[in-house]
């Protein structure tokens, strides 16, 4: 027994007794190991490759390239109105698009990329338009949200994150990392906290902005793989940030009066009244301008490396209405297709949905309010019909009544 023969990896010599695995070929083996060093050094040669043919952006095609009508008709079957955004949005992705495409010609000319900034009330649909425009892309695409991030050196994480997260997508191919798309949640909560410039205490705030600085205008930046801080003994990857193109949006909530106060300063003299009449104070964030955002707490130098501006409107209640039903992923269909899976046939009457949608408008939370009314209407049925016989349930006006009710009972108890 001793003399048996034993299979071995035909490239380090291990028997099958020495390695987890032994792979048999034709004519030879390789344990798993091998294998795993094999594809290191496959990825690492191929990246090159990947990286000569990526260069010049030849493997776009322009003419499967969907076009900004196109992008925009995409974007109307997932969100309700907001068609300036949706415009601004479908028109920059494009630009994109071409400018990735791009040949190095003699006349100089090179397409500069243009990073947006859109304004707009929490529940109005920024972070929604962000992930539904992800589904069609054909580049690597992120959504990353700036509370997380502080100036370096203090608890949280660095701006470089963004990035790690883009390689991430791109499951670390450095080429397409470079040609992808980010987009910045939140990016209200890291204005300037107070109006002294000093950025010693402001951890959260200006100094972020400053971070953020070389991402937005295009630089050679050191990203850890890992994620910053927990792994410093990493090795990091070159990422050039010239051709990443950056969309952010935020609530800024309170920036109407800053607004406002800037419309008021115009508003002198003979034509005071007539200007005031053409101003719609219930829609104050569509005289949303630069400056404006220097007020809420931006630095000049941000606000310059986010040239495109656009805002979105505070939804009406058409708008909230047509939100419960229409879009593909619809609060209602998804309702619908959960109890469709035990066997129950679920429908709303029009009554309930008007019900649903006043109580949004009374919250003030855009369509996010509408989403948790809709859970909380719905918790109880969804307790107790999939353990009951009935096959169809009719959501009325008195039973969404009744189950807001007990909810507002609940909470006053507690």
């Amino acid at each position: 027994m001793a003399g048996k023969h034993k299979n071995r990896c035909s490239f380090c010599g291990r028997t099958e007794d020495e390695v987890a695995l032994l792979l048999t070929g034709l004519s030879g083996f390789i344990c798993d190991e091998c294998a795993r060093q094999a594809e290191q050094i496959v990825r690492e040669n191929m990246g090159s490759k990947v990286r000569q043919k990526a260069g010049n952006g030849a493997e776009l095609n322009m003419d499967e390239l969907p076009k900004p009508r196109d992008i925009k008709n995409f974007l109307d079957q997932y969100v309700i109105g907001q068609d300036s955004a949706k415009r601004y949005l479908s028109v920059a992705v494009y630009n994109h698009y071409k400018r990735l495409a791009q040949k190095v010609d003699d006349d100089g000319v090179e397409i500069e990329k243009s990073n947006i900034i859109m304004v707009g009330s929490t529940g109005t649909g920024k972070t929604l338009l962000a992930r539904t425009i992800a589904k069609l892309l054909k580049v690597p695409f992120t959504i990353v949200d700036a509370t997380i991030f502080t100036e370096a050196g203090y608890v949280g994480e660095d701006v470089e994150s963004i990035l790690t997260r883009l390689l991430q997508v791109a499951d670390y191919d450095v080429t397409a990392t470079e040609r992808g798309i980010v987009f910045i949640d939140e990016i209200d909560k890291i204005a300037r906290k107070q109006d002294n410039p000093s950025i010693t205490r402001d951890v959260s705030g200006e100094g972020v902005q400053q971070g953020l600085l070389k991402l937005l205008e295009g630089s050679i930046v050191n990203v850890p793989p890992k994620g910053g801080r927990k792994h410093p003994d990493q090795d990091y990857i070159h990422v050039d940030t010239r051709n990443i193109l950056f969309i952010c949006g935020g609530a800024f909530d309170g920036i109407e009066r800053k607004i406002a106060q800037r419309l008021n300063t115009h508003v002198v003299g003979y034509d005071s009244v007539q200007n005031q009449q053409k101003i719609d104070t219930k829609d104050l964030m569509k005289y949303v301008m630069p400056q404006d955002l220097k007020s809420f707490g931006l630095i000049p130098e941000i606000i310059g490396r986010l040239p495109v501006l656009t805002y979105l409107n505070p939804l009406d209640r058409e708008a909230l209405r047509k939100i419960l039903t229409e879009p593909k992923n619809s609060l209602v269909k998804q309702q619908i297709k959960l109890f469709a899976m035990d066997g129950i046939k679920l429908t709303f009457e029009e009554e309930a949905l008007d019900y649903i949608v006043d109580k949004a408008i009374e919250y003030k939370l855009g369509a996010r309010g509408l989403r948790s009314i809709m859970e909380g209407i719905m918790i109880e049925a969804q307790y107790n019909a999939p353990s009951k016989d009935e096959k169809t349930l009719t959501i009325t006006r008195q039973y969404a009544e009744e189950q807001i009710e007990k909810q507002k009972e609940k909470l006053s108890k507690s």
